[in-house]
């Protein structure tokens, strides 16, 4: 254990869910960050405390097993590192926020994982105990963004055209090398190689921790980079695991594969986008399926056995996966804003194939769409499926459906965010920003 002074990492760069950890510090007397593993959790939390126990680290995890208390020793703000590998570190740490009840952000604990369900806490921890979910780094976070065009701003009806300079090469790298802090200043080649061994470890270590079999984690991951970014049936994806010549029902059952779906959403590999159906109290939001991304681009890039030059003459995957980089920052800066609702990203789809890719509502019911595409020549296109969107959407008065605040065109390549003359803002990915 190490329970001396900790200053802010050597190093670190500033993240976006900064901010949220110093404002839950001040809500809860705890804070969780939860997390794809390698995202940069520990150091973010390091960064708002003044002391750290890493339980996967030495003895420590023999002593947490045997009495949980200990890891909660130390000078406060006190970070417990991996505490999902000791439930009961959870429920330690509840009943001395409860004992103390007037003090503020006593303990961060980081995790990569969900405890299994037969070792989860006893209690939640409502009230007590603050979440935060942390992403890979967002373009902003990874200096590959101006943040010109903050989405906050676009909610009160604030923008300024600016320009953007992300060339193709650009893009295609930041998609391959993804927003992992490691590899932030590496070559591509170098970033993938860490890439794969991160997905080695998540099947051969991660998976078989977890009571899983590696052999079909692995044939399900291949199935999800494959259909990445698409709202696919447990049905559809079984037979893509085991293929158009073999029965998948003499291998795993729909059953099964959504076991599995929910393990790789435990482990914060994939994120899932539940669909959108105004108003706020229809039931039929319940009725669509989710459109599953990973955590981070470069996952399925890895997976693919892909690169920025065999993007480069596969300009469909590359769709896919730039739309993935695209919910991967939308994630992060819609999860940073004070009054977002409780699903930061939604989807729209309805019975007559209209699509939205992106829907970011808050908590007071205000809304914006967002279609993305990869690059500028796509916007006539995506424009006139938002007017169609909210033609359709504010037609019926009995729907109650509230105007959007804005919408707007997300592209890969362009050189400028700017207004169209029917309201619509197309903005490059590389000028987004909180």
């Amino acid at each position: 254990m190490n329970n001396g002074d900790v200053i802010r990492p050597s190093g670190y760069r500033p993240r976006i869910i900064d901010a949220q950890i110093e404002r839950y510090q001040r809500i809860f007397g705890a804070v969780e960050v939860a997390g794809t593993k390698w995202c940069g959790k520990t150091w973010s939390a390091r960064a708002h405390a003044s002391s750290i126990t890493y339980v996967d680290r030495g003895s420590n995890l023999a002593v947490a097993r045997a009495d949980p208390s200990l890891m909660l020793l130390g000078d406060r703000p006190h970070v417990i590192d991996e505490w999902q590998l000791v439930p009961a570190i959870w429920d330690e740490v509840r009943h001395h926020v409860d004992d103390d009840s007037g003090k503020k952000g006593q303990w961060l604990l980081t995790g990569s994982s969900t405890p299994r369900q037969r070792n989860l806490p006893q209690h939640s921890g409502a009230g007590r105990i603050g979440r935060i979910r942390m992403n890979p780094m967002s373009l902003l976070e990874s200096g590959l963004s101006t943040g010109a065009v903050s989405l906050q701003a676009l909610f009160d009806h604030e923008f300024e055209a600016t320009g953007a300079a992300m060339d193709t090469e650009t893009l295609l790298d930041a998609v391959c090398r993804g927003g992992w802090p490691e590899a932030i200043d590496m070559p591509v080649a170098d970033a993938q190689t860490l890439i794969r061994e991160y997905v080695r470890l998540t099947l051969s270590e991660g998976v078989g921790r977890l009571g899983r079999n590696p052999d079909v984690a692995r044939r399900l991951m291949n199935s999800l980079s494959r259909n990445v970014s698409q709202a696919v049936t447990f049905k559809t994806l079984r037979k893509d695991m085991y293929g158009s010549e073999e029965d998948p029902d003499d291998f795993v059952s729909d059953r099964t594969v959504s076991e599995y779906v929910s393990m790789f959403e435990n482990m914060f590999v994939i994120d899932p986008v539940p669909g959108w159906v105004p108003p706020a109290r229809s039931p039929k939001r319940l009725q669509t399926k989710p459109r599953r991304y990973f955590a981070d681009p470069s996952i399925a890039a890895a997976v693919l056995g892909m690169n920025s030059k065999a993007l480069v003459v596969d300009w469909q995957t590359f769709g896919f996966l730039f739309e993935n980089l695209c919910v991967r920052d939308l994630l992060v800066y819609a999860r940073a804003l004070p009054d977002i609702g409780m699903e930061p990203v939604r989807y729209y789809h309805d019975d007559s194939g209209l699509e939205c890719d992106a829907i970011i509502e808050l908590a007071d019911g205000r809304w914006g769409g967002i279609e993305i595409k990869s690059s500028e020549d796509k916007v006539p296109e995506a424009a006139a499926n938002l007017n169609r969107l909210k033609v359709k959407l504010l037609r019926n008065p009995d729907a109650r459906t509230r105007a959007p605040e804005f919408l707007a065109v997300l592209i890969g390549i362009g050189q400028y965010a700017y207004r169209r003359e029917d309201g619509i803002y197309v903005i490059p990915i590389g000028a987004l920003g909180v």
